[in-house]
């Protein structure tokens, strides 16, 4: 009977502790969209991706400003045939059509290889940092206890009230002070 007591004893108690331990998780949260707006890093890869897409547009726009000296051309001669020049310029009608429609098919082939590449650089350039970010909250969460770390910019965390802000912290350990904003 002792025997079988001590067991009942051993087993609430490691039952009490895993409670305990269970309780003593600690969550915290971060707001993800602050902290990569406040990172240089982010700053950096926002301009060289808008330079990059000014430089894919300007191309595109290019391509439809020499389109439409072709119309303009297209409908000139058009409007000036007549039976006498037929012959002449139906020839140069003919080939101002197959340019135009060669060239509306380079602008259509542009625009989607442009929006591949956009896609490519926008990874190679935001990756980086996203990885950088979330690496610091690792730590910070580590170094601080946490078990759970919510971002609380993410549509998925409907409610929250407690935790601990880490925002502050992944800041300090990325070496960004409030005054960089």
């Amino acid at each position: 009977m002792k025997k079988l007591f001590r067991i009942g004893l051993v087993a609430a108690g490691l039952f009490m502790a895993g409670n305990v331990a269970n309780a003593q998780q600690k969550f915290g949260h971060i707001n993800s969209a602050d902290l990569l707006q406040s990172m240089p890093e982010m700053k950096t890869a926002d301009a060289n991706f808008q330079t990059f897409a000014k430089q894919k547009q300007t191309e595109l726009e290019l391509m439809d400003a020499e389109r439409t000296k072709k119309i303009t051309l297209y409908n000139d001669k058009t409007k000036a045939l007549s039976e006498a020049n037929k012959e002449t310029l139906g020839k140069e009608i003919e080939a101002l059509v197959k340019e135009i429609q060669d060239m509306e098919k380079r602008i259509t082939e542009t625009q989607e290889k442009s929006q591949e590449l956009l896609t490519t650089k926008r990874t190679e350039l935001y990756q980086p940092v996203f990885k950088k970010a979330e690496d610091a909250v690792k730590v910070v969460a580590k170094e601080k206890g946490f078990a759970y770390v919510f971002d609380v910019s993410q549509p998925g965390v409907v409610y929250f009230d407690g935790g601990e802000d880490l925002l502050a912290a992944v800041k300090t350990k990325l070496g960004i002070t409030t005054a960089s904003k």
